[in-house]
């Protein structure tokens, strides 16, 4: 399948299941290094972000198993609604960041969570882009902790 082809097929995808719900959305999808990125927008999209984005979690699901196939396991489909999950996103960011400097000042193991797979993963990234810091997700099942580590500042 081409770029073309998936982002169509994402794109008539998502529209199709958002009209099933009874809320036809606009949909904006972008390619983005790790694969695509859809945004949804329109009246009512607010419903998927209710109880802290819930229902969107469970979309972000739903279109993560029908393309697993398509994208293989090095690209994904990150689904976002009126750019919730961008603003959620760089809030983790910052406070692994925030982290980070901690543990460096105070040279204790700084912990974030329980969080789900992607946001582990988003602040993992984050970390890594942090010389001389580290970062491991311990615990059980789907909900993890972050422990972040950083080398004291000299």
């Amino acid at each position: 399948m081409t770029t073309t082809d998936v982002k169509t097929a994402i794109d008539g995808f998502l529209r199709e299941v958002t009209a099933a719900m009874g809320v036809p959305l606009e949909v904006e999808i972008a390619e983005v290094p790790e694969g695509y990125r859809a945004n949804l927008t329109g009246e009512g999209a607010d419903i998927l972000l209710w109880q802290r984005g819930e229902a969107l979690r469970a979309l972000q699901h739903i279109v993560s198993s029908a393309f697993r196939d398509q994208l293989g396991d090095e690209r994904r489909v990150v689904v976002d609604c009126q750019d919730f999950r961008r603003e959620k996103d760089l809030e983790l960011k910052q406070m692994a960041k925030f982290l980070v400097d901690k543990a460096r000042r105070t040279g204790t193991p700084q912990e974030i969570g329980p969080l789900n797979a992607y946001d582990r993963r988003i602040v993992h990234l984050s970390v890594a882009e942090e010389p001389g810091a580290s970062s491991e997700s311990i615990g059980d099942a789907f909900v993890k902790t972050v422990i972040i580590t950083a080398q004291p500042k000299p």
